[in-house]
């Protein structure tokens, strides 16, 4: 290597760019591939009041993107301002900002659009008795053909920056980012109509659903979830309604059956904008916790309706994020939406939508349609007490599965009959009072009954001390018994306990520390009291190092428990990163979820059909009772158009 001594670069002057780097500069901000070309034209289409967008490319967008609208056109004389950098007629001045109610606003995408592009720009408003087409590069305006409206084409997209279109991906690649950045905004806007072309083509084309004074908005919705995601998206999900304050959250939420391995169908709208947000990311994951299984990721498309004032769409440059001013009122607002959604068991539904059941003459062996021979309500009160063995394990709580006591002048008491748990007591038990007999049970024979079905119907046999074989409306239902009774349970549970309550921790025989970050110790000294009531004690041993001197007790107690350390870092890391009221909810959920999971009952118990028909009343009225706590499915049906095909009948 030599010896010689590097001399320092000559210093250059500071000097203005020039309108042409800083236009490339924005671009590069603005536009990274053809797809965010036609996001930023799409944007202004739809403020132009459009009802027909078409987009057409080749290539993928590299080589043409045309963008065509029917909105209220650009005038001849603004057509060159409109090329400048920074103007629009969306704002006028800081309040305009501050409550932006349209896509677009900085007035910079056309320029930066047009700096790294052969640009053309043609429009015509309704009053303009002919067009006129503007090329950017030239500045030459002249007058043509077309309708009211604006066309916009981009030609050789990064054809003046080289480098920049290296980067791009092969054409199947880009088109389908353009695919994608049409159907986010034809999500949001049932009342356009949009089309795209490639190479000539037509690829998607989604009509207008929603016509003012003609239709319901949200039955229009619907519609174009279903054109746009498929049938499937909607019939494998829920209606999502919720009003709290100065936040409204509608649309749909996939059920935990139709999660996907990828977060590829996760759509959120801020006022009408796609954004992917953080805070309403996590709200909408939270809700699924106790429905989702392992790392599968829900299917959803949910809209927030808020102030604009209330949120900043000027934080990043796509637009594709926004700032909440209270972002807490927003995430449990989309959380609490999300959840009583999914609370419904879907049993109830499943009953609602069926048909009548078919003949046995047409065809044998069919599903019978069965009733009770008196209201539900009254067979809930009259069925017999469950006897249990002296020997196996016995149901925690099954009892409660029954309806509640009544005093001695026949009222239904007005409390919760639900177990009260001790938390100081063993959290592995729960408590349960004794209960009287009821009256003799009414025999289960539902043939001769012309009352309400069963949406889960009538037990008729124990598979191997695991499943419920059940008989209904449409057909035969599976019941995983252990996960179906879990979930009660624990439901149960949750109710019971006060959110103010303290889970009861025990001390360990020997403080487990560890090496702590300056954000795990200033999070441990924050929020002292928050650990206390998740039964966890974290104290500072020194400047650098953490103590944990207890645990909850139910996860002292149970078998293979992990790492003291890496549960208090796991908290820790949740309280720094989240509300601490999510944080406490989320690690009470998980105690619980725990407690109910040994006081479920267990494989190999072996039920009377008393036992099985009460399991199967109460998961009809439990919420959540589709999945247990893990996220496991709880119940299945086959109909008898399934099983006949197993069979080859009809064939």
């Amino acid at each position: 290597m030599n010896d010689t001594t590097l001399s320092p670069p000559p210093r250059r002057p500071i000097r203005d760019l020039p309108d042409e780097l800083i236009s490339q500069i924005a671009a590069g901000e603005v536009v990274e591939r053809p797809a965010s070309v036609v996001r930023e034209l799409v944007d202004n289409a739809l403020d132009s009041g459009a009802t027909q967008i078409t987009v057409r490319l080749l290539a993928g967008g590299v080589r043409l993107i045309a963008v065509e609208d029917d909105g209220c056109g650009i005038p001849q004389e603004e057509l060159p301002i409109a090329l400048r950098r920074h103007a629009t007629s969306k704002i006028t001045s800081l309040s305009d900002l501050e409550t932006v109610a349209t896509m677009g606003f900085r007035g910079e995408a056309l320029a930066a659009i047009g700096s790294v592009s052969e640009m053309a720009l043609l429009s015509r408003p309704a009053h303009q008795p002919g067009a006129f087409l503007l090329d950017a590069r030239s500045g030459e305006l002249r007058p043509a053909a077309r309708g009211t409206g604006t066309t916009v084409e981009v030609k050789e997209l990064f054809f003046s920056t080289p480098a920049r279109r290296k980067f791009l991906k092969a054409d199947a690649t880009e088109l389908a980012h353009c695919i994608e950045s049409v159907r986010r905004h034809a999500l949001a806007r049932p009342d356009v109509g949009f089309a795209i072309w490639h190479e000539g083509k037509l690829v998607e084309q989604w009509r207008a659903t929603f016509v003012p004074g003609d239709a319901n908005l949200q039955d229009a919705l619907a519609r174009r979830l279903a054109d746009v995601l498929g049938e499937d998206f909607v019939a494998q999900s829920v209606a999502v309604q919720h009003r709290v304050g100065p936040v409204t959250v509608t649309g749909r939420a996939g059920l935990p059956d139709a999660a996907r391995s990828r977060a590829d169908q996760q759509y959120c709208y801020v006022n009408g904008r796609f954004v992917r947000d953080k805070v309403l990311t996590h709200a909408a994951r939270s809700a699924y916790e106790d429905v989702l299984h392992g790392h599968k990721q829900p299917v959803y498309a949910l809209y927030v309706e808020i102030d604009p004032a209330r949120v900043d769409v000027n934080v990043h440059p796509t637009k594709i994020e926004v700032r909440f001013r209270d972002s807490r009122e927003v995430h449990q607002a989309v959380r609490h939406a999300v959840e009583n959604a999914l609370a419904a068991p879907r049993a109830a539904a499943l009953a609602a939508g069926a048909s009548p059941p078919p003949e046995t003459a047409a065809i044998p062996g069919g599903a019978e349609d069965f009733k009770p021979e008196q209201p539900l309500a009254q067979i809930w009160q009259a069925q017999a007490a469950i006897q249990f063995e002296e020997r196996g394990h016995h149901v925690a709580d099954l009892q409660a599965l029954w309806g509640p006591k009544k005093d001695s002048a026949g009222a239904v008491p007005a409390g919760p009959t639900a177990p009260r748990v001790d938390w100081m007591a063993s959290s592995s038990s729960v408590q349960t009072d004794t209960m009287p007999p009821p009256p003799a049970p009414i025999p289960l024979n539902p043939r001769n009954s012309d009352q309400a079905i069963w949406p889960l119907g009538k037990a008729v046999a124990q598979l191997h001390g695991v499943y419920i074989l059940a008989e209904n409306a449409q057909g035969m239902v599976v019941v995983d018994m252990h996960a179906a009774h879990e979930r009660i349970v624990y439901e149960r549970l949750k109710a019971q306990v006060d959110s103010g309550a303290r889970i009861a921790s025990q001390p360990l025989l020997i403080p487990a520390t560890f090496a702590a970050t300056p954000e795990e110790v200033a999070t441990a000294e924050a929020s002292a009291e928050v650990l206390a009531t998740l039964g966890l004690e974290v104290v500072p041993f020194s400047p650098k190092t953490l103590a944990v001197r207890a645990v909850p007790t139910t996860l002292a107690t149970a078998s293979g428990f992990g790492d003291p350390v890496e549960l208090a870092r796991s908290v820790l890391a949740e309280l720094a990163a989240h509300d601490a009221s999510t944080v406490v909810q989320r690690a009470r959920n998980e105690i619980l979820g725990t407690m109910a999971c040994h006081g479920a009952v267990r494989a190999n118990r072996k039920l009377t059909l008393d036992e099985m028909n009460a399991l199967l009343r109460q998961m009809e009225t439990t919420d959540r009772s589709d999945q247990c706590n893990h996220g496991r499915p709880t119940w299945r049906q086959l109909s008898m158009r399934e099983l006949d095909a197993l069979f080859l009948r009809g064939r």
